[in-house]
């Protein structure tokens, strides 16, 4: 277990037959799906929940983003996008729908609270350390993302994250079961071993042994397939447009955008949540409405809010600041908290204010009024804002355009390009991993190798690279595999039988001295018989830094020995060498030399793989209940 935990998702007759399928199969409702057959877009379908493509390629390309950032120069675009990756993620995906779908059945919610909690404390959405109502909208934007779709994505993430922990929590761990882990974790072997060399010279492979390994594998010395591209490439951020609007165009954008210049009335408040269940009985709510009256009288009476709030509150996101929830604005509470909010006066508490999450007592402490930026302030802005428009216009028309000529005629770049005064580039050749430019784009990869683009020679559908920025390609060169010539690959292939042959040589040899000492033979007679000397190692834990790992682990898969005797074993090693082994003895460790804080860490350590196999038991069993269909080729 110790080591498991440590090395650890049209004709007329087909219309009166269709007509009579119709009246039987339940008059005419729904006949027209006969002639309109549903375009099937899902990636997946859990439980009846379709993941769509979009919703997989949004999450991919977001992941793949993400890698890239993180590995920098390191990324290996190739090596990425593979189809196993990408059924990784979607594996990830469907279990999450799972996790998601039992916490709607447990009747589990999360509260308002939490989501706005979450939101405004990321800092993206800040600006000088404080939660930003405009920044958070303009970010949305840029992201073509709705406030409520954001939302509803951070509630699903905070309800994956509590589901996923108190199963996690759920796990028992003992002291017996700590003493175990340490006594196994801190366990230490005493061993011999010899490591045998990799085999000399074999005998020389053949010029008719190479032939013959030419014609069988054939297929594995082919030139690979290539294509080069002629492109159209369209991006809004590059296009010049003459653009320089007059004063009165400003004035009048000012005008018909004047909400975007306008700072909502603010407040700062601080609030004592009584959580109530969504659905709690009259009892429950009887009990929490009192609680809070009682605080209510305890708040006129004169007690302290922010000492009150870190008592009692229920709200754990804000009860530590004392239940400060910072500045707020209309149109982010829930819509009973926030008519209350804004029908205090400065300084005023609240009575008890019933909201899904419970009952609320609000402490307005502050409020900016309502403030609006004049023109001559955000002139500038607008100038800047003016241009953009214009070239995304630009952008809008010229890339409709463009899709109208390609699909008008798709044979030919050169018409299209010529008519909207666009160059036709070039790439160089590439095969399917890749190459450089747009080539190392995978979108494009992908196209430029479809039947569509490549067997039939038609331009391809526009390509999304970024944010209205889009190529649309056709095959320029195509480079066809064919079978190197054996001159080119003999080396090659003589090398390779080479390495098989000691490869070979080396297992038979190993297995050979394995077998004696199996038989009852000993280490050092094998090894003298060698002219090699026995390394004795004792004392040896788990992640012993001086050894080859396969070394290490293949010591302590063995059984503990009987006593005076010895356990034989072999592993392979790097390079076709091996090792000869005998384990002689085990030394379990003693949970009882150790401190206390070392038993702390012993034990979180081991409640979270215990806890990482509950999450994955759960959903392993949710999983085997549920029906799940899988498209893979609709994978994008």
């Amino acid at each position: 277990m110790a080591r498991t935990l440590h090395e650890r998702f049209s004709g007329p007759f087909v219309k009166v037959v269709l007509g009579i399928i119709g009246v039987v199969f339940g008059g005419f409702f729904g006949i027209q799906q006969y002639f309109n057959p549903r375009s099937e877009t899902y990636v997946a379908k859990v439980n009846g929940h379709e993941i769509s493509q979009d919703e997989f390629r949004d999450r991919y390309n977001n992941y793949r983003a993400q890698t890239q950032r993180m590995l920098g120069a390191q990324f290996d675009a190739q090596a990425f996008d593979t189809p196993e990756r990408k059924r990784e993620l979607l594996d990830q995906m469907i279990s999450e729908q799972l996790l998601l779908q039992a916490n709607d059945t447990l009747g589990a919610v999360v509260p308002v609270s939490a989501v706005r909690e979450e939101i405004m404390s990321i800092p993206a959405f800040q600006l000088d350390g404080k939660f930003s109502p405009d920044q958070y909208r303009l970010l949305l934007a840029a992201q073509r993302k709705s406030p409520e779709e954001f939302e509803r994505s951070v509630s699903q993430d905070i309800a994956l994250r509590q589901l996923t922990s108190q199963i996690a929590l759920s796990s028992v761990v003992t002291a017996t079961d700590v003493n175990e882990y340490l006594r196994l974790r801190d366990q230490t072997r005493d061993f011999w071993f010899v490591k045998l060399s990799r085999p000399g010279a074999t005998a020389p492979v053949t010029d008719a042994e190479v032939e013959a390994y030419y014609q069988a594998h054939g297929k594995d010395y082919m030139t690979p397939e290539e294509v080069s591209l002629d492109y159209v490439e369209i991006d809004a951020a590059k296009m010049q447009v003459d653009a320089k609007p007059d004063d009165a165009a400003l004035k009048q954008m000012y005008d018909a955008q004047k909400s975007r210049f306008v700072s909502p009335e603010q407040r700062e408040a601080s609030h004592i949540l009584i959580a109530v269940g969504k659905n709690a009985d009259a009892a429950a709510q009887k009990a929490a409405l009192a609680k809070a009256e009682s605080i209510e009288k305890e708040l006129k009476a004169g007690k302290d809010f922010a000492t009150l709030a870190k008592a009692d509150s229920d709200d754990l996101g804000s009860k530590v600041q004392g239940g400060d929830l910072g500045w707020l604005e209309k149109g982010v509470t829930d819509p009973a908290f926030e008519a209350a909010l804004f029908s205090l006066k400065k300084g005023d508490v609240s009575d008890p204010v019933k909201s899904e999450d419970g009952y609320h007592i609000i402490w307005l402490r502050d409020v900016k009024a309502q403030a609006v930026r004049s023109f001559d302030e955000v002139k500038a802005e607008l100038a800047s804002k003016y241009v953009d428009e214009q070239r995304e216009h630009a952008y809008s028309d010229i890339s409709g355009k463009l899709t109208d000529a390609i699909y008008q005629d798709p044979t030919s770049l050169a018409p299209a390009a010529k008519a909207l005064g666009l160059a036709v580039q070039k790439t160089g050749l590439f095969a399917r991993s890749g190459g450089t430019g747009i080539a190392a784009n995978p979108a494009v990869v992908k196209a430029a190798f479809s039947n569509n683009v490549l067997t039939e020679g038609n331009t391809s559908d526009p390509i999304e690279l970024g944010t209205d920025h889009i190529v649309v390609v056709r095959v320029d060169q195509h480079a066809k595999p064919e079978p190197k010539p054996l001159d080119a690959v003999r080396e090659q292939i003589r090398a390779t039988l080479t390495a098989q042959q000691t490869a070979k040589a080396a297992k038979e040899r190993a297995d050979t001295l394995f077998a004696r000492l199996q038989k009852g033979e000993a280490l050092d007679k094998v090894a003298t018989e060698l002219k090699l000397a026995p390394v004795e190692e004792k004392g040896i834990g788990r992640n012993a830094a001086n050894l080859e790992k396969p070394l290490i682990d293949a010591v302590f898969a063995l059984p503990p020995p009987t006593v005076g005797k010895s356990e034989p074993g072999m592993v392979a090693l790097h390079g076709d060498t091996y090792a000869l082994f005998q384990l002689d003895a085990v030394k379990d460790g003693d949970p009882s030399r150790l401190d206390p804080r070392t038993r702390e860490a012993a034990l979180n350590q081991l409640r979270q793989g215990l806890g990482y196999e509950a999450v994955r038991g759960f959903v392993d069993s949710l999983r085997k209940a549920a029906k799940i269909e899988i498209a893979e080729n609709r994978l994008p």
